[in-house]
């Protein structure tokens, strides 16, 4: 079994999309810019908030739009957010076998590690790197953001593999060199996800992933 694994946040572990798509729409009406249906929203998400708001506000409305959702996310972080089926007993499993595990996300590391805390999925992880740190100005797919992860998680690239839901974890995983697979609980569908990598490594969700990828028994009645 691989012992170094980084996960994706949203839509990997988490669900979070519902906040999101409220900030985004709060700071659309507050630019006076039409709403995005729920659906659009989910399906941009993944390439930070700044790439998500330039493809929903416009580029030329990003730096008005992302103080505004930053307010408006703080405000709500907690309100819609639940842990994805499979990733209490993926982490805690994974864990028992001695991994070691981190979160690896586009999302602001400030807000990972308070909704990865106010889940107590931070239990099972040794580190939580996402962007907006001092020391770390880097986005997936740069491959620099890829070797400050591995860098954190104390591993080379033969001995680490990453786990998302995206075309965007995906790169990033080529990036580093590291071993990838999909889960289509996100943003993309398993369709979609097939196009960009061999359907073997996807997965329709963490169930499936930690029995055909990691050997774990599914729980009784899961």
């Amino acid at each position: 079994m691989n012992q170094h694994i980084l996960f994706d946040l949203d839509g990997t572990l988490i669900d979070h999309f519902t906040t999101i798509h409220k900030s985004v729409a709060h700071a659309q009406r507050a630019l006076g810019l039409p709403e995005s249906e729920y659906a659009t929203v989910r399906a941009t998400v993944g390439g930070s908030v700044p790439n998500t708001l330039g493809k929903l506000c416009g580029s030329e409305n990003v730096a008005a739009a992302e103080p505004l959702f930053r307010r408006h996310f703080a405000e709500i972080i907690f309100d819609d957010v639940f842990i994805l089926p499979g990733a209490e007993w993926l982490l805690r499993s994974l864990k028992e076998k001695g991994a070691r595990l981190g979160v690896f996300t586009n999302k602001y590391a400030e807000d990972s590690r308070a909704v990865l805390a106010h889940l107590g999925l931070d239990q099972w992880l040794d580190v939580i790197i996402g962007t907006g740190d001092s020391d770390c100005p880097y986005r997936k797919p740069d491959p620099l953001f890829t070797a400050y992860a591995l860098e954190k998680l104390d591993c080379a690239s033969d001995e680490a593999m990453m786990v998302g839901d995206s075309p965007y974890d995906l790169a990033a995983a080529e990036a580093g060199c590291l071993a990838c697979h999909l889960v289509a609980t996100g943003s993309h569908s398993f369709k979609e996800l097939s196009e960009h990598l061999d359907p073997a490594n996807i997965h329709t969700d963490l169930f499936q992933l930690g029995e055909k990828v990691f050997g774990l028994k599914r729980p009784n009645g899961l």
